[in-house]
């Protein structure tokens, strides 16, 4: 099992920068591909950016050149700066934690952290 907690979430201006993590704790932190999400009202949940365990990153077409996800193992916390904020990047953004091997795959979600870009 794998506990995810998002923070950093709020509010912040068009152009402006804020900062999410998620602290992951009840396993191996490490073994796992680390990604965010997120879901705007009235639409599905997409993905934005993903670290895998060897910290590979892929991002969104949306977020590219914007955000940055990276990963500190140590602290079991994977991050997203997010920069240049647009109001279409408001939206609930979730953490998701994988791992797969030996045909079995587990995946884990947190709870959400709210981001609004407004002026």
């Amino acid at each position: 099992q794998v506990q995810l907690v998002e923070s950093g979430g709020g509010l912040v201006q068009p152009g402006g920068s804020l900062k999410v993590s998620c602290r992951a704790s009840g396993s191996i932190f490490s073994w796992y591909d680390m990604a965010w999400y997120r879901q705007a009202p009235g639409n599905e949940r997409e993905l934005v950016a993903d670290i895998s365990a060897r910290g590979t990153t892929k991002y969104a077409g949306s977020a590219e050149g914007r955000f940055t996800i990276s990963r500190d193992n140590a602290k079991n916390t994977v991050y997203l700066q997010m920069n240049s904020l647009k109001p279409e990047d408001t939206a609930v953004y979730y953490c998701h934690a994988e791992w797969t091997g030996l045909s079995l795959k587990y995946e884990y979600w947190g709870q959400g952290t709210q981001v609004t870009v407004s002026s």
